[in-house]
């Protein structure tokens, strides 16, 4: 079974003796009940794990021990999710699985055809969720880097990533060109575009079209916008070698 991997700042993976304290440490020593001689790995979130042997337990911190320290370079392509935003709790479903599967940054849009709309008084704690989704996920996929999540997008900057991406791709249920097909580039950016339930509409297709994206196949079946983006995104992962 492999240890847990707990988050840090990365002042905190300094020296040979580390203590792990504040939430994380809560968690590690009162919920998870870690004790003397357990392994525990600890990460900055940006490349850096710390393989631990946990030396001695208090009731809301551990005190570890450092076997060895590794820094993971950022993977490549760099894979972005512009991920239309879903109805309910299937937002933090979709957060949570592109987490677990690699996704390296996932952009919310606020697409025309969502049902779901986050109001200027509700954006921080929805975007705070799928924030607090992707950091578990993360560590519970052992993650050395943590995907970003990006503030709420507009169809007109979504077309801005578009124009900056070494590849872009809008999954599209009337697209000719499959996705399994399609060659990625070895470096840079892919920015991969889920719409909502309803689709992308005809306006935000030409736009994106127009900015350089290529209408994309996913497969023979309707996915939820939920469950595509991690689909759509194993497939890109295998096809780049990163899988």
């Amino acid at each position: 079974m492999s240890p847990p991997v707990f988050l840090v700042e990365p002042d905190h993976l300094d020296g040979e003796s580390l203590v792990l304290d504040g939430p994380e440490g809560r968690h590690a020593a009162a919920v998870r009940r870690l004790r003397a001689g357990e392994r525990v790995d600890l990460t900055d979130g940006a490349g850096a794990m710390a393989e631990c042997v946990v030396t001695a337990a208090g009731k809301e911190s551990l005190t570890l021990d450092v076997l060895a320290r590794h820094h993971h370079p950022r993977p490549e392509p760099r894979l972005v999710v512009v991920q239309a935003l879903p109805k309910g709790d299937r937002g933090e479903l979709a957060v949570e699985t592109m987490t677990e599967v690699g996704v390296d940054e996932i952009v919310p849009w606020a697409a025309s055809r969502c049902v779901t709309q986050w109001k200027p008084e509700r954006r921080a704690k929805a975007l705070g969720r799928w924030r607090s989704t992707a950091r578990e996920a993360a560590k519970q996929a052992r993650r050395p880097w943590l995907p970003e999540i990006t503030d709420l997008a507009t169809t007109a900057q979504v077309a801005d990533r578009v124009k900056a991406a070494s590849r872009a791709l809008i999954l599209h249920e009337e697209a000719t060109s499959p996705l399994s097909a399609l060659r990625p580039p070895a470096t840079g950016e892919i920015v991969l575009i889920v719409g909502p339930e309803g689709g992308v509409s005809d306006e935000e297709l030409d736009g994106f079209t127009a900015a350089g994206g290529l209408p994309t196949l996913l497969g023979p079946t309707v996915l939820r916008t939920s469950t595509a983006g991690v689909a759509a995104a194993s497939v890109l992962l295998a096809a780049t070698g990163r899988w």
